[in-house]
């Protein structure tokens, strides 16, 4: 008899697992409480899907918390794997001037459908509308089907079963996070918002600039020797943008949240300190703006900056090459692109098999490893569904 396999969980982590176990000769029925499959994963093609990073491997593995454990997968399914793997699929990619990996078309839903096309010719069951409602010893799976008023709870055996759930932002799109009710509170790092804006009370002085970039910056949390340049977004309640998301994790880890930004980076503090000269003919307003201070810029400066060093261009400029930008917090964790937390490591074998649960294995977003943005959350969810669905072969094997 053929073994049967359920993976809970229409994402990208979840369907290359069921591609994996197709291909190996299993039964695979995925079950998917929405009515279609990776919605988060249209979601984040809308804009340009980017799907991975061109970067050397070693520095691509490290930009992941707990990068030793995942660095046999990354390894095994790295840029070039996907990139192949794509083009398998009739999607053909290219490298941008980032690094970033992005489909020729930048859209996600061209190799979504060729991608189910091609599972559901291997013989992949869809059950949409079918949420799953926990788990039961001997790979029991209990789920209703939510297209029926009071559907009963069904419970069904099967050979193994795949958790493929995610993590709880987006919840919108199907991550809600209702599988941690299924495992025991200790076997869960508690998840927290990444990739999400930052939370700021700004006095109503810079109402005017909302919306508006922070254009050329350099940012760091420690250490400047560690700043990075780009793009911050002034926004009602903080500030946003891909360089924010980059120090999420080091923004996690202190006590006290505080940013540093260097306004102009193409200029020494000595050449800043020439600009900021007072002269007689020209307002301070203009003084600031020949600076290189836009009115963005220049309003942060304002509010952050003590008025009385205003005209002081030694204390003004140490100030606008280093200034501190204290933090109250992150964006609510359901706004955020991701989530740091989720299943930890040491309840996982290394195949993925959750210790206390034989037969069941989990892979994706709902794993306890965090990323930046740039290609690296797909490339993980590709590498862990097939490292838990390679889990589920050696368990049946």
């Amino acid at each position: 008899m053929q073994a049967k396999v359920a993976i809970v969980g229409a994402g990208p982590a979840g369907l290359m697992a069921a591609e994996v176990l197709s291909q190996s000769g299993y039964a695979v029925e995925m079950f998917e409480q929405m009515p279609s499959a990776a919605r988060k994963f249209l979601m984040a093609g809308k804009t340009g899907l980017n799907i991975s990073h061109a970067e050397a491997l070693p520095e691509f593995i490290q930009r992941y918390d707990h990068a030793d454990w995942l660095k046999p997968w990354l390894e095994q399914w790295d840029a070039t794997w996907i990139r192949q793997w794509m083009s398998g699929l009739g999607i053909e990619s290219y490298i941008g001037t980032s690094g970033r990996i992005f489909p020729v078309e930048m859209k996600a839903a061209p190799l979504l459908r060729a991608w189910l096309r091609r599972l559901t010719n291997a013989g992949v069951v869809f059950h949409y509308r079918h949420r799953c409602v926990g788990i039961q010893p001997e790979q029991v799976l209990c789920f209703q089907n939510t297209q029926t008023p009071d559907a009963p709870v069904i419970e069904q055996k099967f050979s193994a079963i795949i958790l493929a759930c995610g993590a709880v932002s987006w919840s919108r799109l199907g991550s809600d996070g209702v599988w941690q009710t299924w495992l025991k509170p200790e076997e869960i790092q508690p998840f927290q918002a990444s990739n999400a804006g930052v939370e700021r009370v700004w006095s109503s002085y810079m109402q005017p600039v909302f919306g508006q970039p922070l254009k050329r910056v350099k940012a760091w949390v420690d250490h400047a020797e560690q700043a990075s340049l780009g793009d911050i977004v002034i926004t009602q309640y903080g500030l946003e943008s891909g360089l924010i998301y980059k120090f999420n994790r080091a923004l996690r880890q202190q006590p006290a949240m505080q940013l540093y930004l260097d306004l102009l980076p193409e200029l020494t503090q000595v050449e800043l300190v020439q600009k900021l000269q007072p002269h007689k003919k020209q307002s301070m307003a203009n003084i600031w703006r020949k600076a290189g201070l836009d009115a963005a810029k220049a309003n942060l400066v304002r509010e952050l900056v003590p008025k009385a060093l205003w005209q002081q261009p030694e204390a003004l400029a140490a100030q606008i090459k280093q200034l501190p930008i204290g933090l109250t917090g992150f964006r609510p964790i359901d706004e955020a692109i991701s989530c740091a937390g989720g299943v930890k490591q040491d309840v996982l074998s290394d195949a993925l098999q959750l210790k206390q649960h034989a037969g069941i294995f989990c892979c994706g977003e709902m794993l306890d490893w965090d990323a930046p943005t740039g290609g690296y959350l797909l490339t993980a969810c590709f590498a862990t569904g097939r490292a838990a669905a390679q889990g589920v072969v050696e368990f049946l094997s």
